[in-house]
Parts: C-alpha cells; sequence; structure tokens
C-alpha cells in the first residue's frame, strides 16, 4: 500500500461469512480448483467461462431447466449463445418464497410507509396476472408502467413476466413527450400508471400528462392507475384495486420461457435524437444480477436493500433483482431531503438495512449540509454503502467513513443501461 492505510479491511470472520467466500469454496470442491482469493476466482471466471456461469445458476439456486449446453459458438462474441437449451422463469425465480416476513418496505416522503410479506407479494402477482390474462396479455406482449418506485410496479412487473411478456417503465415526472417518444416505439398493450405522486413536500398531479400520453399512444388497451397521490377526478381506465379484486389462482401459471427471451426494455437518455430502445434477456439479467448481488454486493438471504432510484433508471431493475436472493427490498419514492436530511437515515435504521445505495452527489451534499448520520442513528445493520452516477472523490471516502459508519464495505460502482448492470462493483 506504499505506506497507505486502507480505508477499510474485512476481519476473517467477515470473510468467511461473505457469499464470494462461500462460492470459492463451492468451485473449489466441485471443480478440485483450490481458490486462496479473489484474483483466482477473477482468472477462473475468465478462463473457464461456461464453469463459471454454470456455477453461478447452481450457487443462485436458479428455478429452471438449465440444459446441458452451456455456451454455443462460444469463440464468435457476435454468434455467441448461452445456456440454448434452458428454460425458466423471470418472476418465478423472484417469488420463491410465501412467508409472512416483509419482502418490500414502501415510504413515499413523510406521507405513506407500508409493507408487503413475502406471501402477500405471491397473491397480489397472482390476481394482477390473472386479470392481465384477462385482457388478452400473452406472451411477448408488452406492459409498461408510468411509475414511481414502489411495490405496486413490482407487482405489475413481476405479474407481467409471469405470463412471458416484456415489461418497459419510465418514471412519472418524465414530461409528456418524453413518454411518448419512449412507449410509442415499444407499443405497449397495458399501462399501469399513478394518479401523481410526491416531491419536496409537494403532490404533483399527473392526470392531464397520462391523459395526454394515453391520447397519442393508440396501442393500449387498458389503463390500470395506483391512485398514490390521492388527487380528485378521474383518469380512464380501472383502479388498481378493482384489478386486486380479480382472484388469482392458489399457484401462479409460470410461463416457461427461454434463457434468451426478452424480459426488460430500457431506453437510452436521448441526448441524441429520440431514445434507443435496449431490450434485455431473461436469464442474462438473472443470472448477472444473481452474480453482481450475490458475489460482489454480499447480499444474503433476509437482508434489507435499499437504492434511491426511479423506475427510468436501471439500478431500480437490479434493486428489484434482490428478491431472488430472497432480500427484502426497501423502496423510497420522493426527496431524500424532505423534511430534512435525515429522512433516508432514519428510514435505514427504521427497517434495519443491509445495503445502502445512494449517489456521490447525494453523499456530497450531506458532507456540506454537515449531516451526521452516525451521530443519531443506531445503523449496526448496514455492512456496505454503494455511491454511484459519478465518481467518489476521495474527501467523499473519508467522510462515509468517518460520519456514516466506520466498519463499512464502501463501493463506489459504476454501471449502465446498455448492460442492466455494472462494470466496476464492490
Amino acid at each position: 500500500m506504499d505506506g497507505h492505510k486502507p480505508l477499510w479491511v474485512p476481519t476473517q470472520t467477515q470473510i468467511n461469512d461473505s457469499l464470494v467466500w462461500q462460492f470459492m469454496t463451492y468451485v473449489s470442491k466441485k471443480y478440485e480448483y483450490p481458490m486462496k482469493g479473489y484474483a483466482e476466482l477473477y482468472e477462473w471466471s475468465v478462463q473457464e467461462k461456461e464453469k463459471f456461469w454454470s456455477s453461478v445458476w447452481d450457487f443462485g439456486g436458479v428455478v429452471g431447466e438449465k440444459g446441458k449446453k452451456i455456451l454455443v459458438n462460444g469463440d464468435d462474441i457476435e454468434r455467441a449463445v448461452w445456456f440454448p437449451e434452458a428454460q425458466l422463469n423471470f418472476a418465478e425465480n423472484l417469488l420463491r418464497q410465501r412467508t409472512d416476513t416483509p419482502a418490500i418496505y414502501f415510504q413515499a416522503e413523510d406521507r405513506i410507509t407500508s409493507e408487503l410479506s413475502w406471501k402477500q407479494l405471491y397473491d397480489q402477482v397472482a390476481s394482477v396476472a390473472e386479470w392481465l390474462k384477462s385482457a388478452g396479455v400473452v406472451r411477448g406482449d408488452r406492459v409498461a408502467g408510468l411509475l414511481p418506485n414502489m411495490a405496486e410496479t413490482i407487482v405489475a412487473m413481476l405479474a407481467s413476466a409471469s405470463l412471458g411478456a416484456v415489461w418497459t417503465s419510465t418514471s412519472p415526472d418524465f414530461g409528456k413527450e418524453s413518454v411518448i417518444d419512449r412507449f410509442g416505439q415499444t407499443t405497449p398493450k397495458i399501462l399501469f400508471t399513478v394518479d401523481g405522486y410526491f416531491y419536496n413536500g409537494k403532490v404533483i398531479d399527473i392526470r392531464q400528462k397520462v391523459s395526454g400520453i394515453i391520447k397519442e399512444l393508440p396501442t393500449i388497451e387498458q389503463t390500470v392507475v395506483v391512485r398514490l397521490a390521492g388527487v380528485e377526478g378521474d383518469l380512464p381506465g380501472l383502479e388498481w384495486s378493482e384489478v386486486l379484486s380479480k382472484a388469482g389462482k392458489e399457484e401462479i401459471d409460470f410461463q416457461p420461457m427461454g434463457f434468451n427471451d426478452p424480459i426488460y426494455i430500457l431506453y437510452s437518455s436521448g441526448t441524441t435524437g429520440k431514445p434507443k430502445c435496449i431490450t434485455h434477456k431473461i436469464g442474462g439479467v438473472l443470472l448477472q444480477h444473481l452474480k453482481e448481488l450475490q458475489l460482489q454486493s454480499d447480499v444474503r438471504k433476509g437482508d434489507r436493500i435499499f437504492y434511491f432510484t426511479t423506475c427510468g433508471w436501471m439500478m431500480w431493475n437490479w434493486l428489484v433483482s434482490g428478491l431472488a436472493c430472497g432480500a427484502t427490498l426497501v423502496l423510497y419514492d420522493g426527496s431524500p431531503f424532505y423534511p430534512d436530511g435525515n429522512v433516508l437515515w432514519d428510514y435505514a435504521e427504521r427497517v434495519g438495512a443491509t445495503l445502502f445505495g445512494t449517489s456521490a452527489k447525494y453523499i456530497d451534499t450531506l458532507k456540506k449540509q454537515g449531516i451526521r448520520p452516525k451521530d443519531n442513528h443506531a445503523l449496526s445493520s448496514l455492512r456496505t454503502v454503494c455511491s454511484t452516477g459519478s465518481v467518489l472523490v476521495p474527501e467523499s471516502f473519508d467522510f462515509v467513513y468517518e460520519a456514516v459508519k466506520e466498519d463499512i464495505c464502501l463501493a463506489s460502482i459504476s454501471g449502465g443501461t446498455d448492460i442492466v448492470s455494472c462494470f466496476v462493483l464492490g
């Protein structure tokens, strides 16, 4: 280290308890390939890529048929096909539990707090899937969400995925033309939306915008309205409560899908003309996210993971995959500084967050405002802080260890919409 002291070094117990260490132990035994550290694991993952990704499938407990072939045309990146025989369903892999413990926490500024158990989540997905089926949604159809980062968004996405439909979403703070530029290309059959949302203590009514969007998107056959803001007045379509009242089957009929069938359509920023549509595949998203969440972010069953994100950003898709790890999702919508800069840390303390995801800008703002979470919050559960959006400067690293928590893994991460995952992780 050239005389420099590391900011944080895990104890041997922390290393042994980590999922990446358990994965290395698993691989070492299965393939008789001894690994002493991360460098050996990295080298093996590159040299033995078929064994590596097959092991990620097994270690992550993927529900589905893997097939015998792992990779076809592996030496030709343009013609390579992963898991060509595999059959799985994305939603089934995120709904493995049906217990009464929390699956999702939600908070909208100081207005709303709620939670959903694993059993309630499964039952709601079953009801919405049954309604979607009755509305004519079939494999390959697109279902869109103009929704905040809330539980209903995840329910709608999982219900769509259970049928083999493709999910696409944007944030309700996007302008009308921005939404039309995106959904106009993906031609959704169903639109889920809210009546409005909260930001900085204000109610933002989007009913007029939604009505305009529906008029200009002729492919939308049905609209479902989630009454988040509770603004008075009608919107065309069904109420979320009406859709939930549709009795779902006790067991969801998960549609078996190919590994390389689509699950999400995301969009580029639109800085050079219209936003570009980027389609992501079921198996690739699931395996990549299991690898990143379990092996590089140490997300374990029973953990409670938070990321400050909207549904117009790929970090929402990344966060949702935490369900496949058996982790509880901690969702927040609104300003991170309303009513004050402690709101997210109050929330993290209340639910016992184990991973706290935010931006470099947020950390810098905390520092400038003199907010020191560790002085008035019990963050004993917190093991990891992730920062993205821009590079975390050295002073911000120092600030987190000094003002948030000393014994923590702080990761400045970087990813992209084009891979719906990360280039750089912890």
